[in-house]
């Protein structure tokens, strides 16, 4: 489990992907303490740079993310992290995965529908 944290502040990019239909749910960050979280609890766990502290995925929405196979790239200051996702969505705004969007003549178009209401969810509060 030897991991670059030195890199990017202590944090190692997290790409997390569905195991089974192998699409891209989300990005996140981890640092030491979010990996060894990640490894012990078999749930996905990262670091907020925004909010400076740990959070695991579903901890507002009950959408958990369980680890099903952990990978690193060959600098080792990456992770692929396979999960199954325990709810209809990643995204916090309503979406099976953040990548919802596409980019079509220039724009960014809305590829996706939604599969569950954010506001029922968190409350109005992401």
């Amino acid at each position: 489990m030897n991991l670059d944290f030195s890199k990017w502040n202590g944090l190692v990019t997290a790409v997390i992907q569905d195991h089974v239909s192998a699409r891209v749910l989300m990005v996140g960050y981890m640092n030491e303490e979010a990996f060894r979280r990640t490894v012990e609890t078999g749930y996905a766990t990262f670091f907020s740079r925004s909010r400076n502290k740990l959070w695991m995925k579903g901890e507002s929405s009950g959408h958990r993310l369980l680890v099903r196979e952990i990978r690193t790239d060959c600098d080792s200051d990456a992770v692929l992290v396979r999960v199954e996702a325990l709810g209809p969505g990643v995204c916090h705004n309503g979406y099976e995965s953040c990548f919802y969007r596409r980019l079509e003549g220039g724009q960014w178009t809305q590829v996706d529908a939604r599969s569950y209401d954010p506001e029922i969810v968190y409350g109005g509060r992401p």
